[in-house]
């Protein structure tokens, strides 16, 4: 199946436990392909607690910048800079700086179950 609109016609969903976090499913289950395509914007200031995702994802810095931490790891993410992060490794997002931090995340097609671990955003 060919898919081709702008992106703008998908709709931004907020994300519950974030703070000024939302995403877009630009390529899903209409497609029938093995992966999807997902977009995240955080506002600065924002950001998502610990969690983790029962499927590994791949994604590619669009704007901004973020601390994440992924497992014992915190990292320096910035426009520009691919991460993946394996299925079940905990990690959390903090944004950095006066501009909203946006990424592509793909992720296999199937259900991606996310588990909380934390209500708040880690300071480090």
């Amino acid at each position: 199946m060919t898919i081709v609109r702008p992106a703008s016609e998908t709709p931004f969903e907020p994300i519950g436990a974030g703070r000024g976090a939302a995403r877009q499913v630009l390529l899903g289950p209409e497609t029938g392909s093995d992966f999807h395509t997902r977009r995240f914007v955080m506002e600065p200031g924002g950001g998502m607690p610990m969690h983790t995702n029962s499927v590994e994802h791949q994604q590619y810095v669009l704007c901004g910048a973020a601390r994440v931490g992924i497992g014992d790891e915190i990292h320096d993410i910035r426009a520009g800079m691919v991460v993946h992060i394996p299925a079940g490794v905990p990690h959390w997002y903090r944004v950095e700086g006066a501009e909203p931090f946006e990424f592509l995340c793909i992720v296999p097609a199937g259900e991606d179950r996310v588990e909380l671990l934390g209500e708040e955003i880690p300071a480090d």
